[in-house]
């Protein structure tokens, strides 16, 4: 005779067993409204709506320098890259070039796009990259400065090339974590390829070494070129943006600072 299981007399158990069933039922009911969202979404709509309204379902955020990875699907990027092709020969048409006959724009579309989801725009779409963290077993505690690093980005009002400098600064503790030295390059990039605005490039930079670091005080300094000042607008090429951002003992300690930044003149000479 087959196990029959009794129903529950307690009544935390009863309460136990209908949160059990509810949800079951609700499961249920994602998966079959994941399985609505499929199907819709197959039904002709381009897939940067797609994308879009994944964003806005999960209360996300898609301005011009944030990741958006984790809405992207496996083998969608492909597709997304086909889409920006489509739009930026509409681009080119409202622009009035030939692009049927000219030889030099035939394949413009295609490159542009590639460049756009695959290079300068990558942090966008791709996963931040991976970083292996080693515990400070040797208990370092004594300035360590990374750099003068290439920065390479595009500012957001223009989409025109921000080309410059960073430094980073790190002040461990016995807790805080270690990367290797190509890692800073790594994430650096991830964090610049996406348009920028470079006062909230740093920031996003600094947060995101504080959470991998944890450090007793963390600085990062860019130096850059704005080429929507050199290249358009007032055509100053001599002009350069400096900004900083200093965390816990950088930002506590006066005399650490100054060693910083003094060490930064020595190595930009």
């Amino acid at each position: 005779m087959d196990d029959v299981k009794a129903a529950p007399h307690d009544p935390a158990e009863q309460a136990q067993a209908a949160a059990g069933v509810h949800a079951d039922k609700h499961a249920q009911k994602r998966d079959a409204g994941h399985a609505g969202d499929d199907a819709h979404e197959d039904e002709g709509v381009p897939l940067s709506t797609r994308i879009r309204e994944r964003v806005i379902n999960a209360r996300g955020r898609y301005f011009a320098n944030d990741n958006i990875a984790e809405y992207i699907r496996d083998g969608e990027l492909d597709t997304l890259q086909q889409e920006v092709e489509e739009k930026m020969r509409g681009v080119l048409e409202s622009l009035v070039i030939d692009i049927e006959n000219d030889h030099n724009t035939q394949d413009t579309a295609r490159r542009v796009a590639k460049m756009f989801i695959r290079e300068v725009f990558s942090g966008r779409y791709q996963a931040a990259p991976p970083v292996t963290e080693f515990p400070n077993a040797a208990a370092l505690n004594e300035l360590m400065i990374v750099g003068p690093m290439t920065v390479r980005s595009a500012c957001s009002h223009h989409l025109c090339p921000i080309i410059g400098r960073v430094w980073i600064g790190v002040m461990p503790n016995e807790h805080s974590n270690l990367i290797g030295l190509s890692k800073y390059a790594r994430l650096m990039d991830w964090i610049m390829s996406r348009p920028q605005i470079q006062e909230e490039a740093v920031a996003q930079l600094a947060d995101l070494l504080e959470k991998r670091l944890q450090p007793d005080g963390l600085a990062v300094v860019l130096e850059a070129d704005h080429y929507c000042m050199h290249w358009r607008g007032v055509k100053d090429n001599q002009s350069k943006m400096v900004n900083s951002v200093m965390r816990g003992s950088f930002l506590r300690d006066s005399v650490l600072r100054r060693e910083f930044l003094s060490l930064l003149q020595t190595n930009a000479r």
